[in-house]
């Protein structure tokens, strides 16, 4: 009998949230909000999709978004977001740290999350071999650069994408893994950006001069601006290396891609500047961004790893990046 009474109370009270709602609707503006909403929600990015691929006796993973709407015929662009060592796909493409997702679906263009080097099952605590680092990657000598070539012949079977606008990019050891693509793989990528991942490359003779964007914070404690491992880089120090400074970084590309040694500041604002090398060869460009805080963080994001100091907001990586990217097509 209780169970029954129950039932007729949650009958009477649905049936009076059903009459309000209706009147409700009625009111000026409520349903033009209603309506608002709903557009936010179509407009709201779906997640990314897992894919898997076998490469160099591997099973490899990485997670691709396409914004809903985008033209599969395209030509499109596409960036390659590679995380830091330790993270894995899922992590680089949180946009409340990176920001990539939400930037593709503004833009229009396909982004995808490669995942490093793991023993886990899961691919949790991935690494990259970039050269002098990082890790198991580096370690077993994994093909890196053959893996970012597969993802994006992957891409490219199930998408359109426009062959002059692909791009890399990275954070920490992604972005050391990124300075290598620029070495090993500039026949296919355009232009390429790192984030707090300076050049571990153990040589470097690119087929053609190519875009190169860095961007680094002054008291980073993990890959140390003046070069060298911090304490936070790696508990096991064996599994890093001696960095090369950030300096010394900027210098070899535009040795590389034939700059002039001449820099001109394209930013300046309270805690970050850029600059630029112009007059390299074939139209490239190196440039540099450097914020005064932020460690070991990716510049503008809303959310870091426990335990690191709060990003920079002097400047947005991912709007640097992006920006640079577009110029570097053109």
């Amino acid at each position: 009998m209780r169970r029954r009474w129950w039932w007729l109370l949650l009958i009477v009270v649905f049936g009076w949230v059903s009459g309000a709602s209706a009147q409700d609707a009625e009111r000026p503006g409520l349903r033009e909000r209603i309506r608002e909403r709903l557009e936010q929600r179509r407009a709201e990015p779906a997640a990314p999709l897992a894919h898997t691929l076998a490469h160099d006796g591997l099973q490899r993973q990485y997670l691709m978004y396409v914004p809903p709407g985008l033209d599969p015929r395209g030509p499109v662009p596409l960036v390659l977001a590679f995380h830091g060592g330790g993270g894995n796909a899922g992590l680089m493409a949180d946009d409340a740290r990176y920001g990539w997702v939400g930037k593709a679906r503004r833009e229009g263009f396909v982004v995808v999350f490669p995942n490093g080097f793991s023993r886990l099952p899961g691919g949790n605590f991935a690494t990259w071999n970039a050269g002098a680092c990082c890790g198991d990657a580096r370690d077993r000598k994994v093909d890196d650069v053959g893996f970012a070539r597969a993802v994006v012949a992957d891409v490219r079977r199930q998408v359109a994408i426009d062959p002059a606008r692909i791009f890399a990019t990275g954070m920490s050891n992604g972005g050391m893994l990124r300075h290598r693509l620029g070495c090993d793989a500039a026949d296919l990528f355009r232009a390429v950006a790192s984030v707090a991942g300076t050049d571990a490359t153990l040589s470097c003779n690119p087929s053609r001069p190519i875009s190169v964007l860095h961007i680094h914070a002054r008291d980073d404690d993990h890959v140390l601006f003046g070069g060298g491992a911090g304490q936070g880089a790696f508990r096991d120090a064996s599994k890093v290396t001696d960095f090369v400074s950030v300096p010394e970084t900027i210098v070899r590309w535009v040795k590389r891609d034939q700059c002039a040694p001449a820099v001109q500041r394209t930013f300046d604002a309270p805690g970050a500047f850029c600059e630029a090398h112009g007059d390299c060869r074939d139209g490239a460009s190196v440039q540099l961004c450097v914020t005064e805080t932020g460690g070991h963080s990716w510049p503008g994001a809303d959310t870091v790893r426990r335990g690191k100091a709060p990003a920079s907001r002097a400047l947005d990586a991912t709007d640097v990046i992006w920006r640079f990217f577009q110029d570097s097509a053109r």
